[in-house]
Parts: C-alpha cells; structure tokens; sequence
C-alpha cells in the first residue's frame, strides 16, 4: 500500500523535532501529506479541574505555553525546502483515544519511544504507543527516545512470525521494503509441516512479486529472551529499521504487550515499525 497519509505524533518535547524530521523527509520520499497532530497535557487528566485547587491556572498556562513553543519549533522546522505539513492540537480527552481517532485515516504514524527519565514531565501516558497502536490498528513507525536516525532505511529486518500482526507490519513497510538496499527475514522454531499439496504461498514468494529480495535466517530453537536476542541479531546485520508485529492483549482497560513486543519497545535502539 502506498504512503498517501503520514500523522507524525507531536508533544513539547525537543524529541518532537526528530520524529518531525523523520516524518517529513518519509512523507517528500513517498510523495505523501504529512500531519503533524499535539496530544499531550500536564494536567492529570482522571482528576477534575476543582480537585486540582490552586494548582489548575498555573498547569494550564504552563500547558498552553508548551504547546505554543512546540507549535514555534515545527513552524521553524517548516521552513524547510521539504517542509510541507499541516499543525492541529488534540482538543478531546484521553489521549490515547482521540489519537488514535485521527490515527484511523493515516497510512502510517510516526510516533515516539517512552522516555523514563521524562518523570518530571508526565504530558505523555507512558503507555502511549501501545495504546495507540492497540486503538487505532495502524501501523506505526516508533523512533527511539536518543540518536538520530536514517529516514530511508537501506537496510531493513524483518521479525517474522507467521501471523496477521507480522504480515500487517510487512505490508505497511512494503514501501520502504522496496527501496531498501538489503532486507533480513529473521525467524525462530522449526520449519512448518506440510500445510497444501502442490505451490505453497509464503512471504519469499510474496515479497518478491513485490520487486524485494531477502536474505533468510532461521533458528532451530526459539530462544527464552527473544526479545534481547532479536535486537542482539538486528545490531548484528546494522540494520536502520525493524518491522515486527505487536502482540498483546486487552486486560481490564488496559493493553498488556507481549514479551518481546515489550522488551523491543522498552530497550530498542533503532527505529521499528509495528503493527498490532
């Protein structure tokens, strides 16, 4: 599926500015709009506003002016040959749930790794990817907390695991798959039995209808540490990007990741494409 609709998440975070970055130059690749959406507030968003005293005006302000100085940055950043992109600010509460509405109608997001060490500014449910990812099913490019990164992988890896959440990441990456220089199919467990007589249909073949060739690597037995192994095996190949499912499951209000779903998004170092 062609990249059309890019929605690249935006909060007062100097962050912000990479994953606009990443998003822009995606979007001028691909020929794609670009929107550039501000979900985040200070406020604790389960408490009412009298509950919140004397504390309310000053958080508000404080919010507003977060919010104008990060509208001042991507306007900067617009400035830019490639800067063309649209700027609109969350007005509807949760987070996760008015983003992910908006989510619905783009391609693909681009979308920030949690930060620990932003405690003292909470403006961001921590679970915010999940969440997202979980409420909208769209696919979503996550970009680490720290470095800088390649907008345009040329070399891209593949955490295959025979699924819908895995094929879905793969068919939203098929843009980027498709000017990558090399690409990585990386798999566990023993090879499936027998499953049809004559041509069996499978994501070789798939991918290379799609004009992508792939280097296979499988492994016999399926590590207990997938996750670490997975991203030790990624740095291995220097890889630019990760496309993966995202597994988990719904618990009492909550989205609950699966191992490795939550030890790649908790210790990844590159940028990873997810679909759940």
């Amino acid at each position: 599926m062609p990249l059309k609709q890019i929605l690249v998440h935006m909060d007062a975070d100097e962050r912000s500015l990479e994953r606009l970055r990443i998003a822009r130059q995606l979007a001028h690749a691909h020929g794609a709009v670009l929107d550039a959406l501000y979900a985040a507030s200070l406020v604790p968003l389960a408490m009412p506003y009298p509950e919140l005293g004397e504390n309310a005006a000053s958080l508000l302000q404080r919010e507003l002016q977060r919010c104008a100085q990060a509208r001042a940055a991507f306007e900067r950043d617009m400035r830019r040959p490639d800067g063309t992109a649209t700027w609109s600010e969350l007005t509807v509460f949760p987070l996760i749930e008015g983003f992910a509405e908006q989510a619905l109608f783009a391609d693909l997001l681009v979308l920030g790794q949690h930060d620990p060490g932003r405690q003292h500014a909470p403006d961001v449910p921590p679970d915010f990817v999940e969440g997202v990812l979980a409420a909208s099913g769209r696919p979503a490019l996550v970009v680490p907390y720290t470095g800088q990164f390649e907008a345009l992988p040329r070399c891209i890896a593949i955490a295959w695991k025979p699924g819908r959440e895995a094929m879905r990441a793969v068919i939203a990456a098929l843009p980027l798959l498709q000017r990558a220089e090399r690409v990585h199919v990386l798999g566990w467990g023993a090879e499936p039995g027998p499953l049809v007589q004559g041509p069996r249909l499978d994501l070789r073949g798939w991918l290379r209808l799609h004009g992508v060739s792939v280097q296979w690597h499988r492994e016999d037995q399926e590590p207990a540490d997938l996750g670490e192994v997975l991203l030790s095996r990624v740095c291995d190949l220097s890889a630019d990007l990760l496309v993966m499912g995202c597994y988990g499951h719904a618990r009492v209000r909550e989205w609950v990741l699966g191992g490795v779903s939550r030890t790649v998004l908790g210790s990844m170092t590159l940028p990873v494409l997810m679909s759940h």
